[in-house]
């Protein structure tokens, strides 16, 4: 009976490396996202001087969301290998930060950044107001509204349970 818990045990653990697969995806289509980065900035390169001050604003913010993104999906493929898979090799001092994300603190930096995307894309909607009716802007205020709350109980929840930790590791 036991030979058969250390199997299944085995499989579960090594189960882990499946997630592999799903960091890889993640990182094939940030790849994709970056051409399509590149295509916005080409274009408003191109245009740069044909733009009214707040269609310039616009495509700034519009490169400025997808680098939060980037960041959001890099974010998540480093510390979930790092937190769920292995860690990674030291390389003389090159990662050492890696090791820093734990699942709480990732979960407040996506909320976050999730925040971030959220606030730059409610500023392009106000900067575009005239193309929304006030029930549209309504709602994107409150679903805006709630990212915001959502990222701050999350923080709140890794706060206390950060403190729970700290209460714990004295006694």
């Amino acid at each position: 009976m036991k030979r058969l818990e250390l199997a299944i045990e085995s499989v579960i653990l090594a189960s882990r490396w499946l997630l592999v697969a799903f960091y890889l995806g993640l990182g094939a289509a940030l790849a994709t996202y970056a051409l399509s980065f590149g295509k916005k900035l080409y274009e408003f390169v191109m245009s740069v001087f044909t733009l009214g001050d707040t269609d310039t604003i616009l495509k700034m913010l519009g490169l400025i969301d997808a680098a939060l993104v980037a960041s959001l999906v890099v974010m998540v493929i480093i510390s979930g290998y790092e937190n769920f898979v292995s860690r990674f090799d030291e390389q003389d001092g090159e990662v050492h930060w890696l090791g820093t994300i734990d699942v709480g603190s990732l979960k407040v930096k996506v909320a976050s950044t999730i925040v971030a995307i959220s606030s730059i894309h409610l500023l392009q909607v106000f900067l575009n107001h005239a193309s929304y009716t006030t029930d549209q802007l309504m709602w994107l205020t409150i679903m805006h509204l709630a990212f915001v709350i959502s990222a701050l109980m999350l923080a709140y929840i890794d706060r206390v349970m950060a403190l729970a930790k700290g209460k714990k590791a004295e006694m």
